[in-house]
């Protein structure tokens, strides 16, 4: 089956969540990092998505590939923007782990995608 529309891409799903939870999470953070962390952690959660969404719209398998390469490095830096969260005390480990663990999920999820791309591109 086909896929038309980004909404339907099981990646851009699961990342969309990731992002929407960052969100909340940032909201969370001291004022004091309104313009450091939190700024950064929503800019690379955002990044996920729209790298995603950027490379599902270029309709080639190479530049698809290399926009979710991009998503992929905003999938480990909103990581470490969340190690720093847990570094300076502004979230638990249990909250830590649990976000961790949506990133490394949405990690695999990206990584099975870029195989895709990879064998639909080799095979064309």
């Amino acid at each position: 089956m086909a896929i038309n529309s980004i909404e339907e891409l099981d990646v851009w799903q699961q990342t969309r969540e990731l992002r929407k939870e960052i969100s909340i999470l940032a909201k969370k953070l001291p004022e004091a990092e309104k313009y450091n962390l939190t700024n950064q952690i929503i800019r690379s959660s955002r990044s996920v998505t729209a790298n995603i969404a950027e490379g599902f719209g270029r309709y080639h398998f190479q530049e698809n590939i290399q926009f979710c390469r991009q998503a992929r490095g905003s999938l480990v830096e909103t990581l470490d923007h969340l190690y720093c969260c847990l570094d300076e005390n502004y979230i638990d480990a249990e909250k830590f782990e649990k976000i961790k663990f949506k990133i490394e999920t949405c990690l695999k999820k990206l990584n099975a995608y870029i195989k895709y791309l990879k064998t639909a591109k080799n095979n064309q």
